[in-house]
């Protein structure tokens, strides 16, 4: 049982951190639509598309993340944490996300209530390959079901090694023969014994038990998935509400994930400049 409770602590942890690799990038696209939204005036901008403005913010927000957090010493550069990124295939993953959510988001179509960007959000991660297979290889829902389940059959297998080992006795108890104390007496002796060791399986079943229903509970991906959806969905309901149509630009070009970070960032940059001028000689 302690093999089995170690290999599925192992994989609920993968599991955990694989989703919540996951929801840090949604945490961090949330974080900077708000800070869009806060340093924007309503009325000021006109002619908003919505694709426009989520691709932007995507992409600012993946080159940010991966590519630009080390080089600008924004935070202290965690090779460990790079390391993981590769293995969980967190960085391909969210690449994966921002390509696919702008491909379903370009053919929106534009109307004053709210479009169904939830089930937009969900159905692109559900079919990520990144976000679904732990290391890219083991199915996560599969896997995830299996270890939920854990709890239950270690106290069954517990109360199943009980009723082995009483079974077992009981045939010995058969063998006694009441004239001969001694033998009688090492018979009970032995059974009892046998009936401790088995009630001691449904005792280690029962604690194992407690221990995966603790664990599940702190390492919950259904959890972490929920805020991973919820984040994502709301900073997209924000740019709908922003925007002015949803036209998609004749030429505009596709986010490439290969990208030089600093350029895009300074491309970016500079149209937003560009963007403040335009606007202030209309003014």
């Amino acid at each position: 049982m302690g093999a089995v409770f170690m290999i599925g602590f192992f994989f609920r942890a993968m599991i955990y951190y694989t989703v919540r690799r996951h929801e840090w990038f949604a945490k961090e696209f949330e974080k900077r639509v708000n800070h869009f939204i806060e340093g924007e005036i309503p009325g000021k901008a006109q002619n908003v598309s919505f694709y426009v403005l989520a691709k932007k913010l995507l992409e600012r927000t993946y080159y940010e993340v991966f590519e630009i957090r080390d080089r600008m010493k924004r935070r202290k550069p965690d090779s460990i944490m790079a390391t993981s990124d590769r293995v969980f295939l967190v960085r391909q993953g969210c690449a994966w996300l921002v390509k696919d959510i702008l491909k379903q988001l370009k053919f929106l179509k534009w109307s004053e209530g709210n479009p169904k960007l939830l089930n937009i959000t969900k159905a692109t991660l559900q079919h990520n390959p990144c976000f679904n297979r732990v290391f890219g290889v083991i199915p996560m829902v599969g896997l995830n079901d299996l270890i939920s389940i854990l709890p239950g059959l270690f106290v069954v297998g517990g109360i199943l090694g009980t009723f082995i080992g009483i079974a077992g006795g009981l045939q010995e108890l058969g063998t006694m023969n009441l004239q001969d104390l001694e033998s009688t007496k090492n018979i009970m002796d032995r059974f009892l014994h046998e009936i401790s060791f088995a009630m001691k399986t449904s005792i280690v079943g029962i604690i194992f038990s407690l221990m995966s229903h603790v664990t599940n509970v702190i390492l919950s991906p259904e959890r972490a998935y929920v805020s991973m959806v919820d984040r994502f969905e709301s900073a997209l309901d924000l740019l709908w509400y922003r925007s002015d149509n949803n036209n998609f630009p004749a030429h505009e070009k596709p986010f490439d994930e290969h990208r030089d970070a600093v350029e895009a960032l300074a491309e970016d940059a500079l149209n937003k400049e560009i963007g403040k001028a335009a606007i202030a000689r209309g003014a």
